[in-house]
């Protein structure tokens, strides 16, 4: 007989068969009795009805694993099939795994209390110094969600808030002007996301970059919403971005207050919120400080020394 298997739409499939079909092979050996054709999400198998069950148990073991840990190899596969687990103890504050099975985690009080409070409230402001790991813990958790299916979307979105060189100078179409300004959400994708299952996503609309602009009219619902460097935004556009929450959606807010590039006539809507919200149910503030910055060493002396003037 013959059996269409068809795979979760989670799976990173390059990783999945690996380098050549390394990891296909591994396991079409360990059933010699069933023939395999694997192309995309489909992978055909030919045998007896028993063979072909015994096959598509070992299949399913390897994805669950593969979406799980973002890594597969052969050492792996034949672990999965003699019933051990092939992954190391994880740390209790594990987020998630990210590329080629990098266990992205909460690293600081503050990171571990924003992950708590994620499970609680819909909406939540993270705020804090540069290199804090507000916006890359946030993307974890957005990450996370998703391939637990309990979104169906990710949208990131940023003010395009000049620091120092003005927009409209900048070469390139609109596209080529904002995605400077929208790199960093980019850079924490690439940490989580295979490159591949990324460019997926984006040109099926699974996960959306955005500038703040783009979010009028819109209703965001099954999904997770990030703002990054809320601080610039003024208080009409934040007051229209919180109002895009739709039924199902979570939103996480994350600013820095010492870096407000707005006019100074101008209040930082990020600002005005906090003063709003502080003690309603359902949202929570969470306050990063310099003990959270887990970039070089410097940074922390850094933003210690700017702090004092």
């Amino acid at each position: 007989m013959e059996s269409i298997i068809t795979l979760n739409e989670s799976l990173d499939t390059p990783t999945f068969y690996g380098v050549n079909n390394q990891n296909m092979m591994c396991l079409r050996n360990q059933y010699p009795d069933v023939r395999v054709v694997a192309r995309g999400y489909q992978v055909k198998a030919t045998g007896s009805e028993a063979a072909i069950a015994r096959f598509e148990q070992a299949l399913r073991l390897c994805e669950e694993f593969c979406i799980r840990t973002n890594t597969l190899n052969e050492q792996q596969i034949l672990q999965l099939l003699h019933g051990e687990q092939p992954q190391a103890q994880q740390p209790d504050n594990l987020i998630l795994h990210g590329v080629n099975g990098r266990s992205v985690y909460a690293r600081s009080e503050n990171q571990k209390a924003l992950v708590s409070a994620y499970e609680k409230n819909d909406l939540l402001f993270a705020i804090g110094p540069a290199g804090s790991g507000k916006t890359y813990t946030a993307i974890a958790l957005a990450v996370r969600a998703l391939k637990n299916k309990e979104v169906r979307r990710i949208i990131l979105s940023r003010p395009a808030v000049e620091a120092g060189e003005k927009l409209g100078f900048l070469p390139g179409d609109m596209k080529e002007k904002i995605d400077p300004y929208l790199q960093p959400l980019y850079d924490a994708l690439e940490d989580m996301i295979p490159s591949v299952k990324l460019t997926e996503y984006m040109e099926k609309g699974i996960i959306q970059i955005a500038p703040l602009a783009f979010m009028r009219g819109r209703t965001l619902s099954d999904a997770i919403v990030i703002l990054d460097e809320a601080q610039n935004t003024t208080i009409p556009q934040l007051k229209m971005f919180l109002t895009r929450l739709g039924i199902g959606g979570k939103m996480i807010v994350t600013g820095d207050m010492t870096q407000i590039d707005l006019p100074p006539s101008q209040k930082s809507g990020l600002r005005d919120a906090i003063d709003r919200f502080n003690g309603i149910d359902g949202i929570k503030i969470i306050e990063f400080n310099e003990k959270d910055i887990v970039r070089h060493p410097l940074v922390k002396q850094i933003v210690n020394a700017y702090s004092r003037s």
